[in-house]
């Protein structure tokens, strides 16, 4: 896809490299956030499947939640999960792990090496959406798949309700 900005164009060329058709689609409106994301592309909230960065305490790894726009993260579930305590990264921090900016962090092809823990809740649904390097670029696919292309180990992130 030539009309897809630079870093949409990282994704998509990633996303080809797996051969499983994952398309990278634009929208006109901003997917930036879970609810944008699900108003955009017409699907429930817990369809989007929302990329976010964490850094190790210790050893200031780059860790990544994949997780239901529907839930919130158990930051304790994730440092069980990881091996130490985590804290919420930075836009700068993400940025330079990843290689894109906060609202358009995808699953795949970040700058360097990014430890990936998938909620299992995710695995519920049918279809998921990750964000695909812009504010405004998506791209459909499975959990299953998703588990596939990321490596990430599943387990449970979702914080429990109050």
């Amino acid at each position: 896809m030539s009309d897809l900005p630079a870093s949409a164009a990282r994704v998509q060329a990633a996303l080809d490299r797996f051969g499983l058709g994952f398309e990278v689609r634009r929208f006109a409106e901003s997917t930036r956030t879970s609810q944008e994301a699900a108003e955009a592309v017409g699907c429930d909230l817990a369809q989007i499947a929302k990329s976010l960065l964490f850094r190790g305490r210790d050893s200031g790894r780059p860790i990544m939640v994949i997780a239901s726009g529907a839930n919130r993260v158990d930051e304790k579930k994730l440092a069980a999960l990881a091996g130490e305590k985590v804290r919420r990264a930075d836009a700068d921090f993400v940025r330079a792990a990843t290689g894109y900016a906060i609202g358009g962090v995808p699953p795949v092809a970040h700058a360097q090496p990014v430890a990936v823990y998938i909620d299992r809740d995710l695995l519920a649904l049918d279809e998921i959406w990750a964000a695909a390097g812009t504010p405004n670029s998506v791209f459909r696919l499975t959990p299953a798949a998703l588990a596939q292309i990321t490596g990430g180990q599943v387990g449970d992130l979702r914080q429990d309700p109050a």
